[in-house]
């Protein structure tokens, strides 16, 4: 599709329309797919700014980088301020200060999962520690499952200590599906504290808790 269709698109009344304009881009580089895809950063359409925020992410620039901080931090819609802290993290070390006040500032549990989920491939322990610690006091029980989950990938880094102190006192959470998620958690340390609690939920009175422990100690 040439650029000429796609402007004609992106200005059309009908919001599938516009959006059909917004994945055209990909054809693009940033140079002309850039612009096009921030006059498109205020649509009415919810879908049509995440779709933006997503191109975004794949067609980097100062100008795409800051578009995205406005929309992860003020779009009223938290499936865009989400897709745009994904795509901010694509921008790599710039973004994390600014993921990490957003997961402070912003409780919902779409844009803090969003967020434990970008930050893995930005390698940086101590912040995931940060928004771990936060995640785990949620009130949000799938944000809580999320921290413990992330918190076990920091098992091979020199946060390996906090992240288990932090996990262990779950092993006797209220929910079945949290105290699972830690016993999957927990076998990513080698800590005797580690080894322990995987025996005590090996006794687990929820036979998934019980089942978490057994798995892939058969071959």
């Amino acid at each position: 599709m040439d650029i000429t269709e796609i402007k004609t698109l992106l200005a059309d009344s009908d919001s599938q329309q516009r959006l059909k304009g917004i994945v055209a881009l990909k054809a693009y580089d940033v140079d002309v797919a850039g612009p096009l895809l921030l006059s498109k950063q205020n649509d009415s359409a919810f879908l049509v700014r995440s779709f933006v925020a997503m191109g975004l992410g794949r067609k980097r620039s100062n100008a795409g980088f800051e578009a995205l901080l406005t929309m992860m931090q003020g779009d009223s819609d938290a499936n865009v301020q989400a897709e745009a802290s994904n795509s901010l993290a694509m921008y790599g070390a710039p973004a994390i200060p600014h993921l990490v006040q957003t997961f402070q500032d912003n409780s919902h549990w779409l844009v803090r999962r969003s967020i434990l989920a970008a930050m893995i491939d930005l390698h940086s322990p101590a912040h995931m520690l940060e928004i771990c610690m936060i995640a785990i006091q949620d009130k949000d029980l799938t944000v809580i499952n999320a921290g413990i989950d992330h918190l076990s990938t920091l098992a091979s880094t020199d946060q390996a200590e906090a992240a288990l102190a932090a996990i262990l006192p779950f092993k006797t959470a209220k929910s079945w599906y949290t105290r699972r998620q830690v016993a999957i958690a927990l076998k990513r340390f080698e800590h005797p504290a580690a080894q322990t609690a995987l025996l005590e939920l090996r006794q687990d009175p929820n036979h998934r808790v019980v089942a978490a422990t057994l798995e892939n100690l058969v071959p």
